[in-house]
Parts: structure tokens; C-alpha cells; sequence
């Protein structure tokens, strides 16, 4: 079985992950979480909503946050396209698809394009949206982690080789793969389209879910310090996965939850992946075991996700079994 190669000329241009929207279930909670600890600057607060980027970005906000007196959800994530001339091209190529899209009215964004992937993930697509100055140079204004940009997210989805496919016609490059050793059973797909390792990840399981939005920091040093600075806030046992670093994408990394169980990674930046040669690397499955240093992730990391509002989970064919820390535990 052949490994899906990226549609050139892709149907429209899509430029990179832009932003997610999550529901919580008490806003001054998250606020104490990602503005007062992680350092997420505030770019609008309205009844109900805070609208937060990072330190480097200028777009109005990469993460929104909702309040909400149902279940804390995740209602889609957003991707960025070049040119409005794009977002009616995306439109077409959905709908000749399959795939109903319609447009959507979104709070400091221009026109916005809502419509599901192949394994059922909400998107957001948008051309433009409102902006605040950046804060890179502003570091009396710097806090905790001091994110600085949205880079990815991961999804846990049904049938990651069905994603694979599905954004590979849409002009994503795959840069890493996992596969079941010695064949073509995808597991994970890194799949990128602003030059570096990814723009979204897809790994198999129950879903679709979000399993986490990504945000890069300065350097490791921020890695530890955004440890120090959420324990010293009482977010210490938040601490889901890591300090460590992973074998796809290289980087040094640490997974926390927020007070609604939505998982955030923050992570230093990795290496890029724009130039035509550059073939996806595989990484074995059995490298998971034999990671060179550092404890793999307990079973709940690979489990538990955030749910999409609104969206029917369904099963893989089969499930992963993944090595876990338990496992390494009682040595099995």
C-alpha cells in the first residue's frame, strides 16, 4: 500500500493551523490557567469570551475560549487560507467532495468557510482576520511559558490513513510518519503546510477528538519554567506528559491540562520541511519502546481527548495498543 503523496497544484492555498475554539465551564478559571500561569496575552475579553494569542502573534487570536453551561468542548479548529479567492475555491472543492460547506459569521475574522473533514473533524477556514500589535519585544508584558505562536494540533481520528488522503488532496505535505513495523498501517501522519514538520497530526482511535493545540515557547528553559510557574499558581498536578522530547518533529515538549481536561503542548520549534526533496520520514512503531531516553505517556494520554461539540464518535477497525508508562511499569 503506497504512502499518500501531496496534490501539486494544490486545489486552494491553505497557509498554516490559525487558531482553535474551546468551550470551558468557568472562564475565570481558564483565565488563571493560560493568561496568569501559561503567559497568553489577552486580546479581547467580551461577555463570555476571551480571545487569546501569543507573544509573536499579530492576528487577533489563536485561541478562544467560551463559556459554557454544557459538557467542555472543542467546537473546531481553524485553518488559514491565502486569499479570499481561495475560501470560494475551498467551497467548491468541498462540495464537489461531498462535503457540504457553508460560510459563517466568526468575531474578528473575515469571512469564514465551516465545514467536516473526511473522519469528521469541524474546520474553520479563513483568509484575514483583525490585528493587535505584536508583543515579541514587549517583555515587561512576558509571563509564564511566553508562547509565542499556535504551530499545530492533533486529532484523534478513526482511520488516519482515510486523513492522510483527505489532506493530501488538499495540498498538505507529509512529513513523519508511524507505522506498524515493517508495513504501510499508519498510526500517526505529520502532515504540514507552512514548512515545518506539521500543521495537524492525525492519530488512530476513538473519534473524531482533539487530542491537543500546540504552542512553541522561546527555548527549554521555558519548558521548565512553565512547570515552575503553573505549580507555583496550583496548576502543578496539570502536568500531564513530559519535560521530554519527541523522535517526529525532534522537539523538547510538555503536555498539561487545562481545568476542563482540554490538553495544551508547549514545545521549542523544529526543523523545516519546505524544500521539494524532503521525502516523509518513517518512524517505526516499535520505536515508542525504544525511545533513547525519557518515560513514555501514561495510557490517558493516549486515550482521552477533548470531544467535538456536536460530533458522533466513531471506532476504529481496530485499536492501537500503545506502550504506555503503566506498561513500562510492570515491565511488560
Amino acid at each position: 500500500m503506497s504512502i499518500p503523496r501531496a496534490a501539486f497544484p494544490a486545489p486552494f492555498n491553505t497557509t498554516r493551523t490559525s487558531h482553535v475554539v474551546l468551550t470551558v465551564s468557568d472562564l475565570g478559571a481558564s483565565r488563571a490557567f493560560y493568561v496568569d500561569a501559561l503567559g497568553f496575552v489577552v486580546s479581547d475579553e467580551e461577555p463570555g469570551v476571551l480571545y487569546l494569542r501569543g507573544l509573536e502573534e499579530a492576528c487577533h487570536h489563536s485561541l478562544v475560549l467560551k463559556q459554557t453551561d454544557d459538557e467542555p468542548a472543542c467546537e473546531r479548529i481553524g485553518l488559514r487560507v491565502f486569499t479570499d479567492d481561495d475560501l470560494e475555491r475551498a467551497k467548491d472543492h468541498f462540495e464537489r467532495a461531498g462535503l457540504p460547506a457553508a460560510w459563517a459569521e466568526a468575531p474578528h475574522q473575515g469571512r469564514t468557510l465551516h465545514v467536516a473533514d473526511a473522519v469528521g473533524t469541524p474546520l474553520e477556514f479563513c483568509a484575514s482576520m483583525e490585528t493587535r500589535p505584536r508583543m515579541i519585544v514587549q517583555f515587561d508584558q512576558f509571563r509564564g511559558a511566553c508562547p509565542q505562536r499556535i504551530d499545530h494540533f492533533q486529532v484523534i481520528a478513526p482511520d488516519a490513513r482515510l486523513a492522510c488522503e483527505f489532506y493530501s488532496e488538499l495540498g498538505f505535505r507529509l512529513s513523519e510518519y508511524i507505522a506498524v513495523d515493517g508495513t504501510d498501517d499508519l498510526l500517526f501522519v505529520f502532515l504540514q503546510r507552512k514548512g515545518n514538520p506539521h500543521d495537524i497530526v492525525f492519530a488512530g482511535g476513538p473519534g473524531p477528538r482533539l487530542h491537543h493545540a500546540a504552542f512553541t515557547v522561546p527555548d527549554a528553559q521555558h519548558i521548565i519554567q512553565a512547570c515552575d510557574v503553573l505549580g507555583a499558581h496550583g496548576f502543578g498536578a496539570n502536568l500531564e506528559h513530559g519535560p521530554g522530547r519527541h523522535g517526529p518533529g525532534h522537539a523538547l515538549f510538555a503536555y498539561f491540562r487545562d481545568p476542563d481536561g482540554h490538553r495544551i503542548e508547549v514545545f521549542t520549534t523544529h526543523y523545516q520541511m519546505m524544500d521539494v526533496e524532503n521525502e516523509p520520514l518513517r518512524w517505526e512503531l516499535s520505536y515508542m519502546r525504544n525511545r533513547p531516553w525519557g518515560f513514555p505517556p501514561r495510557q490517558k494520554w493516549y486515550q482521552e481527548a477533548s470531544h467535538f461539540r456536536d460530533v458522533e464518535l466513531r471506532e476504529p477497525p481496530k485499536n492501537a495498543q500503545p506502550f504506555t508508562l503503566e506498561k513500562l511499569l510492570l515491565g511488560e
